[in-house]
């Protein structure tokens, strides 16, 4: 079926990566937070709003994704960073780069969906019919063997292709656009499709134009980054450094997403599983089993956790366990302990 008819896990996805289709939130209870704890994560102090950061980097044709990761780290003068999947040294566009404590969530954005402008070239020449034709059928599932050259250990794996539109033919040069599963090697779709087409294929150019939540509108290259980190540390102009660094919460916005009171962060923190009480709102279609992100009132992140009951049980229930901490993101002590103590046996 055509891509923009196309439905996955029960949504019409009209052309959009799983991180874009619609959300809704569903209230439980009503609660406020406190403002003398935690802050807005835009309105951090400026080393802690770098630490929890992300610069959607504007990755060149030439370096690998690691060597501008690096450079990243070197510029900004910190100890960690990490980026949310490779790019070949010849395929440029977004790169989210992780920064300092954000790098605990890199492995949720490297799972997130992307987006690729791709050109490829055909080796004999095909009708443009039959090239949008061969294309359409390659929406949905598809059966991918890494290419000899890879990351991966070379076996067999299933691989969405959530849309595939064609947006220009030109003799044996076509212009596509494609929205996938992390994981899906471009090179070899293109592989694929020229055996289908019975001309031969191959990838000649590949940008990369979302990751997730990241797109094209937010990117930044290293000049700018070096600039805005050097105004900074010179004049203590914090503004460009704002504007070329984004909250790490900005890097969760596709996982399902659980609001919690103030009293149950700090146990969060600790590592204590969320329990159904402390839960101010929720998602509407959490599945028991999905990864989700916990929140603050105040829009900041404090984990990653695994539900243990979907949405409508979250609703229903009054006491028991909703959620597991996976992977804590919020430094204890934010938020005051909200929950006792036993007194030691003597």
């Amino acid at each position: 079926m055509k891509s923009d008819e196309m439905i996955f896990d029960g949504v019409r996805s009209a052309g959009m990566l799983p991180s874009e289709y619609p959300r809704e939130l569903v209230q439980r209870t009503q609660a406020t937070t406190n403002p003398s704890y935690g802050c807005l994560p835009a309105e951090r102090p400026i080393r802690e709003y770098v630490e929890m950061g992300v610069v959607n980097l504007d990755k060149l044709q030439g370096p690998t994704s690691h060597e501008v990761t690096a450079w990243v780290k070197d510029i900004l003068e910190l100890r960690r960073a990490g980026h949310s999947g490779s790019l070949d040294p010849g395929v440029t566009g977004v790169q989210p780069i992780m920064l300092g404590r954000a790098t605990k969530v890199v492995s949720a954005l490297r799972l997130s969906g992307k987006e690729y402008i791709c050109h490829m070239r055909l080796h004999e020449p095909a009708p443009e019919k039959k090239v949008r034709t061969v294309c359409d059928e390659f929406v949905g599932p598809l059966f991918q063997m890494p290419p000899v050259i890879s990351a991966v250990k070379r076996e067999l794996r299933v691989r969405m292709i959530y849309y595939l539109e064609v947006l220009e033919i030109k003799d044996k040069s076509v212009l596509m656009k494609v929205g996938c599963e992390a994981g899906t090697y471009m090179r070899k779709l293109c592989h694929d499709i020229g055996m289908a087409l019975g001309t031969g294929a191959h990838m000649q150019q590949l940008r990369r134009t979302k990751t997730g939540p990241f797109r094209e509108d937010t990117l930044v290259n290293l000049h700018e980054l070096k600039d805005a980190y050097v105004f900074w540390k010179e004049d203590n102009d914090e503004s460009c450094l704002r504007r070329v660094v984004r909250p790490l919460e900005e890097g969760l916005a596709h996982l399902p997403r659980i609001i919690v009171r103030d009293s149950a962060i700090d146990a969060v923190c600790q590592g204590a599983a969320l329990a159904v009480p402390g839960i101010v709102s929720l998602e509407k279609s959490i599945r028991i089993d999905d990864q989700v992100c916990i929140f603050s009132l105040k829009g900041e992140a404090v984990s990653l956790s695994r539900a243990l009951m979907d949405t409508e049980e979250m609703l229903s229930s009054e006491h028991g366990l909703a959620a597991l901490t996976e992977r804590v993101i919020m430094v204890a002590g934010t938020y005051p302990q909200g929950w006792k103590s036993k007194p030691r046996e003597t």
